[in-house]
């Protein structure tokens, strides 16, 4: 299994702090956003190597950062090619860069397409949970997966991916923000995509599934594969702006 991070995103939101830096490389104590989740993936005995998808403007602070890095596997840094936030291919399309055999930002040959499971993870979220939980459930169910959560509020459901599943945590149906949510289930970005789905996977754009969220990928999947949902055990903290990275800072510094 390699492990795959969407981290080819500007962070407009967090104003001057991303204007030249990236969001999942911002500290947090002593480590970075990133690196957190890093430590974990790195105890994951099926895990061999972490990709990390991000764009021309941040991938030479990537570059830096992973040669730096003192974790338990690879690092392998993929560089989109962009340089605004206007001009972003999305993260379904940063996925099929890395999947295909894109360059590395060192290296101006191709990596060989990958063929092995994959844990795909976005870069900006501090998690209560390990994700040995979620390969040990992919395992069991031999299907490609995604996560879910319990979301009380309608609000938030409509700005997010929600699930309906069976008593097997089946997934039935998904909707991309939905006006009239089906359950309370909610996605977070993250996913194992199976290696006998990565046919599917690599056609997903072609046959029309929507580009800029990991989502519409999760949604175009369970129309066309068998797909599970394994149910947090824990939260997670999801900086998404200023207030939240300032939060961060102070639960987890």
């Amino acid at each position: 299994m390699k492990t795959i991070i969407i981290a080819a995103g500007y962070a407009t939101r967090l104003g001057e702090l991303t204007k030249n830096f990236p969001k999942p490389l911002l500290k947090i104590g002593q480590t970075t956003i990133l690196d957190r989740m890093l430590d974990d993936l790195d105890t994951i005995s099926d895990i061999t190597e972490h990709i990390v998808v991000t764009n021309h403007k941040f991938a030479h602070i990537f570059d830096e950062w992973a040669a730096n890095r003192k974790g338990q596997k690879p690092i392998t840094i993929i560089d989109d090619g962009t340089e605004t936030n206007e001009t972003r291919l999305g993260a379904v399309c940063d996925l099929l860069l890395a999947i295909n055999g894109a360059p590395n930002s060192q290296d101006s040959n191709l990596n060989a397409p990958i063929d092995d499971d994959l844990l795909v993870a976005a870069a900006d979220n501090i998690l209560y949970f390990s994700f040995q939980e979620f390969v040990d459930f992919a395992r069991e169910k031999q299907t490609s997966c995604i996560m879910c959560h319990e979301q009380p509020s309608i609000e938030k459901l409509q700005r997010t991916g929600v699930i309906v599943v069976d008593d097997q945590w089946r997934v039935l149906n998904m909707e991309e923000k939905p006006q009239q949510p089906k359950s309370h289930w909610a996605v977070p970005p993250f996913y194992i995509y199976l290696k006998k789905d990565l046919p599917l996977v690599r056609g997903a754009v072609d046959n029309g599934c929507g580009k800029d969220a990991p989502g519409n990928l999760a949604h175009y999947m369970v129309e066309h594969t068998t797909m599970h949902a394994w149910p947090m055990t824990a939260g997670r903290f999801d900086i998404g702006s200023l207030d939240t990275y300032y939060e961060a800072q102070r639960l987890f510094a």
